[in-house]
């Protein structure tokens, strides 16, 4: 069955078009101190990924020293992100 609504398209097959980008409202960047708040959660989650890496690594656990890691990584990768592009 096929709905044949004009106007409607089905949630996966949805595509932006041009003048939708159009109407959108040019992007602002978040507030300074926004910026350092948000790197300084990201920067205490890195801390807890890091602590739960070493605990990990001395416990012999390699695998989940290896994710803890990892974590500590791309949290703090995102949180310099978050404070130096806006």
């Amino acid at each position: 069955m096929t709905d044949d609504v004009e106007g409607h398209e089905p949630p996966g097959r949805r595509e932006e078009r041009p003048e939708a980008r159009e109407r959108q409202e040019p992007r602002e960047p978040r507030p300074i101190i926004e910026r350092i708040g948000l790197a300084a959660i990201a920067a205490v989650l890195a801390i807890l990924f890091g602590g739960v890496a070493a605990a990990a690594w001395v416990g012999g656990e390699i695998f989940l020293a290896a994710m803890g890691a990892i974590g500590c990584l791309m949290t703090a990768w995102v949180g310099a992100l978050t404070l130096f592009r806006g």
